[in-house]
């Protein structure tokens, strides 16, 4: 699906840092056919992936040595001054204050009450993924959280998030909703993840087949970190790329919206 434009709280850019910028460009373009070019020296090495000419996400260096390489999730907001006030009034932590990238448009990173890291992205030039929910995208923000409740307090006080549950107990999933429509999805840390592993927000990437995503992804260097596995949506493998950033693949039975 096509889109140029993205309503207030809605997830709308997500982009990858890297040690090894060559080797994650040649990973994602070989994976998903995206064509990476460099950005201009302005940018600090930071590049646009593109499919069919228009943005499906971001590639850049890794900036802080002390956290690992990830994917970070981007969430559209009219205002990213608004929206940090809103962050430090109710228990988030800043890590990034709204900053200007160039003419692009306007940016902050913090982290929620339970450690989940999350960017905002205030449009000017730029206004998000273009292709998104296609083979090749990125189609679904998920967040891991040990504490669904507070989560569910923070992002409705934040972004204006409504959350709807289904099921019960630690096998629950919330889906997390702009007008009644669902927009990323939210469940507790599952007992069988690592202890060590804090909370965070991972992607997903729709493929036309998980099992041959998944063997795709070993064959470039990559890893298989759990799945392929049958979920109600589909079906997923979770994966670390070359460089070792984690993120998943999966075959919607249905796309979603």
């Amino acid at each position: 699906m096509e889109i140029d434009k993205y309503e207030h709280g809605v997830p709308s850019w997500v982009d990858v840092a890297s040690p090894d910028l060559a080797r994650t460009k040649a990973f994602y373009s070989a994976l998903f056919g995206w064509e990476i070019p460099d950005g201009p020296p302005e940018a600090g090495g930071y590049s646009l992936a593109m499919l069919r000419g228009r943005t499906v996400a971001g590639v850049g260096p890794q900036m802080n040595p002390m956290a690992p390489p990830a994917w970070t999730n981007y969430v559209n907001v009219d205002s990213a001054d608004d929206t940090v006030k809103l962050v430090a009034a109710n228990g988030g932590t800043v890590f990034m204050e709204p900053m200007d990238v160039m003419d692009a448009g306007r940016m902050a990173i913090f982290a929620d009450p339970v450690g989940a890291v999350i960017g905002i992205w205030q449009p000017a030039a730029h206004t998000g993924a273009q292709i998104v929910n296609e083979v090749n995208t990125w189609s679904w923000s998920e967040l891991i959280t040990t504490d669904v409740e507070r989560s569910k307090e923070f992002y409705g006080a934040v972004f204006g998030w409504g959350a709807s549950t289904h099921g019960d107990g630690p096998g629950a999933y919330t889906e997390l909703t702009v007008d009644g429509r669902s927009i990323a999805g939210m469940m507790a840390k599952p007992p069988m993840m690592p202890a060590e592993v804090p909370p965070f927000w991972g992607v997903y990437f729709t493929v036309d087949d998980a099992d041959a995503a998944a063997k795709r992804i070993t064959e470039l260097g990559g890893t298989i970190v759990a799945g392929p596995m049958d979920i109600e949506p589909g079906r997923f493998v979770t994966v670390a790329d070359p460089v070792g950033v984690v993120f998943s693949v999966i075959r919607f039975t249905e796309n979603p919206d």
